[in-house]
Formats: C-alpha cells, structure tokens, sequence
C-alpha cells in the first residue's frame, strides 16, 4: 500500500467498501424466500453463520495473497449483513407491543452502534500497542410474557383474545402461503397502486439518509477529519473514534428518549435542520480557509476554525444519530401489512444496501473532486427533505400493526390521530369494551 499513488489508494478503499455493500444488497434479496419459506428465525440463524464465515476469509489476508481474500470475505459478511437487515426489523416488530415498538427495534441499531464503537478504536488502540503492525487485528412463556407486558393476568380476558389472533395470524399466513404459493405477496404487492406508493415511500427513507451524508462519513472519517487540517494517523484515528463513541450515545438518547416519546416524523422534521447548518459551516470553512493547502505547504497546525468544523461534525452527529440513523428502520418495519411484510423490509434493506454502495464507492473520489461542494449537497438535502416528510410520511409511533392502512387514508399530517379513532371504533365493535378495564383499552390504543 506504501507503494501506492493517492489514487490507488483511494480506488482500493472504495472497492473494498463497495464489495460490502454490494454483498448486502444481493444479501436482501436472496434471503427474502428464506424468511417468507421457513421462517425469520432460520433466516438470521443462517445470516449469523454467514458473517462469522466472512470475517474468517478476511483474517487469511497477507501478502502473498494480496486483496483476494479480504474481497471475497467482504463480500459474504455482506450477504450476512444484508439478510438479517431485512429480517430483523420485522422479526423485532412483530414481537413488540405498539407502546415500545420504537424502543425495541431501536436496540437492533443500538447493536450496530456497539459495534461500530469496537471498529473505530479498534485501529486506534492496535496502532497505540503495536505502532508497526497495524494488520495484526483486521415459546412455552409467550402468554405469561404477553401479560407482564399488559400488566394484566394470563386468564384475562384481553390477553387470551390477543393471543388467539396471533395465533390465528399466523395459521392464516402458513394457509395462504400453502393455497396462493410463494409469489402470491409479490403479486399483491405489484398490483396495488396504493402499496407501491407505500413501497415507494420506504425505499426513498434510504437516499434521504445517504443525503445527510452518513455513509460518506462512516467509510472515510480519517480523509474528511484530514480535510479539517488533523494530521497524523494517531490524530485521526482518535477523532473517528470519538465520532464513533458519539454516534452511540446519540443512539441510546433516540432510542429511549426520541423514537417512543417525540415520534418518528417528528425527529426526521426538527433534527434535519441542525444537521444542515453544520454542513453548511464546514463546507464554508474548507472553501474559505482550504486547510488541505495549507497542509500540503507545510503547515500542520489546526487552526480555531478547523477545530470549530470538528466540532461541528460531532454535532452533527448527535442530531443525526438522535433521527436519521435508526428512524427509517423502523418506519418501514411498522407500515405495511403482514401479507408483504417480508417482501417490502427485503426491497427496503435493498434499497439502503444500493445506496450506500453508491456512497461507499464514489464518495472517496467526491471529496477529493468537488471538495467544500460535497459538504454544502448534504446541507441542502438536510434543508430540503424535512419537507417531504412533513407532507408525505405519517407519524407510526403508538399505532397498532393492525391499523397502519388507515394512516394512508388522510394526509400525512393528521394521519396517526384519524388511525387511533379508527381503530378504536373497529376495536369496539368486538365487544371487548364491556369485559376489559377502560385502562387497559387505553393502554392499548396509547
């Protein structure tokens, strides 16, 4: 790699990026009939194998081997990756009560953070030990769960009618999988304008995403931390670090303070805006002050506003990892129907593994190419897109699985509050209302 030109640097850092991401992309894809077949819990069983086997291959990397093996490792932990991306979010919601829906898919991402964390300072600590070798490191319980959930005995009369109909919902699934065959959800799927307008709205949470600029930031933190005038590995390594460390605990705030309480579309509106004006500030500074001239001249000292861009990108941070980071998993997990559940979170995880392959392979490239105007497309997008979701996107948090169609059936601005009437009135109609507590019905519908 010493031997290398810049540009080949850059051309093998986006390849291996990009391998990965590919690798998901056709991950989501392939394990959709594994999910839909024979079930979630097979699915993730053979997406975990898949990663372990991938990491392996990547570990035989050395010299006489050169880039081989770390590709085709990367490639398979991408198939991994992309298969529980498009499973584990429906497995998680299905499981959850509408109340702590959020919470609970929200620590699948949590998950993702933890191990983003252990990347980013891995590198970090292995070059502070070891300066010169930095590749040495490269169901019986279900009725007494769902009452402790409701607070309510297992005989109740809630929890046993809630039980029969999941109970029910998956007898009429294997049914309908057995009597209309495995391509039957695609055709409900394809044929129906008003779910392929859903679908369209899901797959388009993906390029939003992209477009605050987090995969761009995620896969080439050391150039752009470099691009703000910190020099050195160790420097830039612990910056990464530090915007890894922030990135979880952003997280942790979304998933217990943001996703469940202040809603889905809420956060995307309001943390969008200060996301965009810290881009704007650090393409305005690398346009005025061109740090990376002056480091090429020489000139290594970080000046005050070099370390005001640093900052800034942490704050970035936080609103984006406080919104943007975990929201589009679970809005898609939550609104559609259980017939094309499976089929619409595989198109879904595709759509985000297609977008950061486009962002992993040419951002490295971007930066260099178009420099401070790189920064100011993300502070536009962050302007521009909270205004699709205000208009578009209907606020999830709180609403049943099982009245997510009516949320489609108003504008999205005053869509949730029209879906619990609903709702309650169909849930009424059972006459459940004279044999359950008011406030158990509340609960329900909170």
């Amino acid at each position: 790699m010493n031997e290398l030109s810049p540009s080949q640097k850059t051309e093998i850092n986006s390849n291996v990026v990009s391998v990965f991401q590919a690798g998901a992309f056709f991950g989501a894809l392939f394990f959709y009939p594994i999910g839909e077949i024979w079930g979630r819990k097979l699915g993730l069983i053979l997406s975990a194998f898949l990663l372990v086997f991938g990491a392996g291959i990547s570990l035989e990397a050395k010299h006489s081997t050169g880039l081989a093996s770390i590709y085709a490792g990367r490639v398979i932990t991408g198939l991994g990756v992309g298969g529980c991306s498009g499973m584990a979010p429906i497995y998680i919601s299905e499981c959850s009560p509408a109340k702590i829906r959020g919470k609970l898919v929200g620590m699948w991402e949590m998950s993702w953070q933890i191990g983003g964390i252990v990347g980013y300072w891995i590198n970090y600590g292995v070059l502070q030990i070891y300066p010169q070798a930095e590749t040495m490191v490269d169901s019986i319980c279900n009725s007494v769960n769902l009452s402790q959930l409701r607070s309510i005995p297992t005989d109740h009369p809630y929890s046993v009618y809630e039980m029969e109909n999941i109970i029910k919902d998956v007898e009429d699934k294997k049914s309908k999988l057995a009597n209309d065959g495995f391509f039957a959800p695609i055709l409900k799927l394809f044929l129906s304008k008003k779910l392929l307008y859903r679908l369209l709205l899901s797959t388009s949470l993906f390029p939003m995403q992209n477009g605050a600029g987090i995969n761009a930031i995620t896969y080439y933190s050391p150039a752009i931390f470099a691009s703000f005038g910190i020099t050195g590995s160790k420097a830039g390594l612990l910056s990464t670090g530090i915007f890894g460390i922030l990135k979880a605990f952003a997280a942790l705030v979304w998933m217990f303070c943001i996703v469940d309480r202040l809603g889905r579309r809420t956060a995307l509106i309001y943390f969008s805006f200060p996301c965009s004006i810290c881009m704007w500030y650090i393409g305005a500074y690398i346009k005025i002050a061109k740090p990376g001239l002056r480091v090429a001249n020489g000139d290594t000292h970080q000046d005050a506003g070099g370390k005001a861009a640093q900052a800034m990108l942490y704050i970035w941070t936080i609103f984006y990892g406080s919104s943007w980071n975990g929201t589009p998993w679970v809005i898609n997990s939550e609104i559609f129907s259980q017939e094309v559940r499976t089929l619409t979170q595989a198109i879904n995880s595709m759509s985000n593994w297609f977008w950061a392959f486009i962002m992993g392979r040419f951002s490295g490239e971007a930066v260099k190419a178009i420099g401070y105007k790189f920064y100011f497309i993300f502070a536009t997008c962050m302007a521009v897109f909270p205004i699709v979701i205000f208009f578009l996107y209907p606020e999830t948090k709180g609403v049943p699985l099982e009245a997510v169609d009516y949320l489609f059936e108003v504008p999205a601005w005053r869509a949730r509050p029209y879906a619990m009437a609903k709702y309650q009135k169909e849930y009424q109609k059972q006459n459940l209302s004279t044999s359950i507590p008011e406030e158990q019905l509340e609960k329900r519908l909170d």
